[in-house]
């Protein structure tokens, strides 16, 4: 590693050169400081790149920090639709783009801010003939379109594309999206094609507009299949939705049957598979309603599997059941029995089993789409369950968040109508503990893999507690669409601002970060317990115990 630290004017210029025998850097600072102070460090990684982090500090104490990649020399060709093909340098921060010609006179230069960039798209690929064929196509926001060409040997372009998709869209920089699979749409702006759905999803990037309206049509409550999750190496996807409109004549859309095919061919899975998290009876009976499953005749390149996880009801009732016997006394002459009696663990052993066969599908490589009736319960559940096996990114403080906030509040889990907020209706046949039994679910995985979260018990806790209370904004209303309605966010606080002020209260001390590890917990009765510091802590001897 190289560091320094020097006084810098307004205007200046700064160039290092010679830092290596085929790379030369310019770094023009631009501002209104009347000095700064610059401290640079290179680091050389086995990356054909180059990485750079410089920290500008002014005298009154403002900071910026500044990432700079670049590759070594290479030739890279600017197409320009002006003075044609131009040989340069092409140089990537975390701002802009900037490129230099290297055989014009006067140079011709570039200067493109990161944030003008909407999409950048692999041109040729490594057997494509004919001069300047295989690049970037880069189209921006402010009316330009530039190309780059590049030779083809060794992947010429990858590291130029990975940078840039890091420092252009760092919101999907994560998954390593959008890329010439995925695509990013906004047809669901202003809610107009799904009330439900929040306003930015990831859908096939062959899907068109038109394509996603009319597999609206489709889908129950217009929820098509969209992206929530990818996997970095592999690229097989997590994708959600509701129960395709069957109904009892057993009705077919070619549109459906092509979109979930697009699905399957993103990463080459040879059969698609379709995780449906009802019991199948109750599937067939949804025909009866309008509602039904994907059929083997209609959708040949998929599989469809059945999780056996019964509805909001049965769940309510088994909550209820689990009260009875704990609380205001604990039912200890049959006490086994009792709790065997409500289904609660064997309800949590069946959303717990449906997750660990989405998560293995996915390790394995091969696509899956999860649905229920209307994708915004055991939907919910299977994917948000699934990828805290498969990402250990979600696993943290922050990550579990992020995670709360996409599948649950985002997708449109009905929080209103499942808790109740507000309305005295404790008999509503919409009220269901589905969220509550989530949690059970996470407070599962971290007994059993005690050193793989960030979080504590008692985060979990504080999550149910604020669930019900109204005093934050987090878990109020049931959608995206009514949450702005009501202009939620500037009338409320978010519960996370309570947790992040004081981060370590939450913190797990035995937490031991593994970023690649891949949990699949035991699903079986015999390593499953009831959550005695949540269900019975209102218990004093039990209150007594979890206080000391």
């Amino acid at each position: 590693p190289l560091s320094l630290s020097l006084p810098l004017s307004l205007s200046s210029s700064l160039s290092l050169l010679s830092l290596s025998s085929s790379l030369s850097l310019s770094l023009f600072l631009l501002g209104h400081f009347p000095s700064l102070s610059l401290s640079f460090s290179l680091v050389r990684s086995r990356s054909p790149s180059l990485s750079f982090t410089l920290s500008l500090v002014h005298p009154l104490s403002r900071s910026l920090a500044l990432s700079l990649s670049l590759s070594p020399d290479k030739d890279i060709i600017y197409i320009c639709p002006f003075s044609g093909a131009l040989k340069g340098k092409v140089f990537i921060t975390n701002y802009r783009l900037y490129f230099k010609s290297t055989d014009a006179d006067p140079a011709v230069t570039l200067d493109v801010p990161l944030g003008a960039i909407g999409r950048v798209e692999k041109m040729g690929g490594a057997s494509s003939r004919g001069e300047n064929s295989y690049g970037l196509d880069i189209t921006c926001k402010d009316m330009r379109n530039l190309r780059f060409a590049l030779k083809q040997e060794g992947h010429s372009r990858r590291d130029i594309f990975d940078i840039l998709f890091k420092y252009a869209f760092p919101l999907s920089h994560g998954l390593g999206l959008p890329n010439d699979k995925w695509r990013v749409t906004f047809i669901n702006a202003n809610y107009e094609l799904c009330d439900t759905y929040p306003t930015i999803l990831v859908v096939p990037f062959k899907a068109t507009e038109e394509d996603l309206r009319k597999v609206c049509t489709f889908r129950s409550r217009g929820r098509i299949p969209v992206l929530s999750w990818i996997h970095r190496e592999n690229q097989a996807v997590i994708c959600r939705c509701s129960q395709p409109l069957v109904g009892m004549s057993g009705k077919r859309n070619k549109d459906d049957e092509r979109y979930l095919d697009l699905i399957r061919e993103a990463n080459g899975t040879a059969k698609l598979t379709i995780y449906d998290a009802r019991p199948s009876v109750n599937a067939v009976a949804n025909k009866a309603t309008g509602g039904g499953y994907e059929g083997d005749d209609a959708y040949q390149n998929a599989e469809l599997v059945f999780l056996d996880i019964h509805n909001i009801h049965v769940m309510r009732e088994s909550l209820k059941k689990l009260k009875d016997i704990v609380y205001p006394n604990v039912e200890e002459s049959h006490w086994l029995s009792s709790l065997e009696s409500t289904h609660w663990l064997e309800h949590i052993k069946l959303v717990i089993s449906g997750a660990i066969q989405v998560a293995d599908k996915i390790s394995g490589g091969n696509s899956v789409v999860v649905h229920c009736s209307d994708g915004w319960d055991r939907t919910a559940q299977l994917t948000s369950l699934a990828m805290l096996m498969l990402d250990s990114h979600y696993r943290t403080l922050r990550g579990f968040q992020v995670l709360l906030e996409k599948e649950w509040i985002s997708f449109g889990h009905k929080f209103a109508n499942r808790i109740g907020h507000g309305d005295k209706n404790h008999a509503d046949q919409d009220r269901s503990p589905i969220f509550v039994q989530f949690i059970d679910c996470v407070w599962q995985m971290t007994k059993q893999f005690p050193t793989a979260f960030e979080f504590n018990e008692r985060l979990l806790v504080t999550i149910l507690d604020h669930l019900f209370s109204c005093r934050f904004g987090t878990f109020l209303f049931n959608c995206e669409r009514a949450r702005d309605t009501n202009e939620l966010r500037s009338k409320t606080v978010s519960l996370w601002s309570l947790v992040n002020s004081d981060l370590s209260f939450y913190q797990n001390p035995f937490y031991t970060p593994e970023s690649n590890r891949v949990l699949y917990p035991v699903a079986s009765m015999r390593h499953l317990e009831l959550w005695v510091t949540y269900y019975i802590r209102w218990n004093p001897r039990i209150r007594q115990q979890v206080n000391e």
